[in-house]
């Protein structure tokens, strides 16, 4: 391989530098910290789903699902990934 050619491939190997560092580095990082918060979530958390729905989660469920009161009485499953804040955290219990 000589200079020329190596010349030529060196402003794609920049641009996907450039791209890692500024958009798929990012986003791999606030995915992960996504995934902590909603495997973190547990019951009396206040959250918000991604539909923008704001309740108390009532049970952590097994799997992926968490049921979650709306109102007074009104409880609905939802699936923890579609939690997109965590409002107030509860403190974990002593013992």
């Amino acid at each position: 391989m000589d200079v020329n050619a190596l010349g030529q491939f060196l402003p794609l190997i920049l641009i996907f530098a450039i791209m890692y560092f500024l958009l798929i580095r990012p986003q791999q990082k606030k995915m992960k910290e996504h995934q902590a918060m909603v495997e973190a979530v547990r019951k009396g958390d206040k959250i918000v789903t991604q539909g923008g729905i704001i309740g108390k989660v009532s049970r952590v469920m097994e799997g992926a699902e968490v049921e979650v009161e709306i109102a007074e009485g009104v409880k609905v499953r939802i699936i923890k990934s579609t939690i997109a804040q965590v409002l107030s955290k509860t403190e974990p219990a002593q013992g």
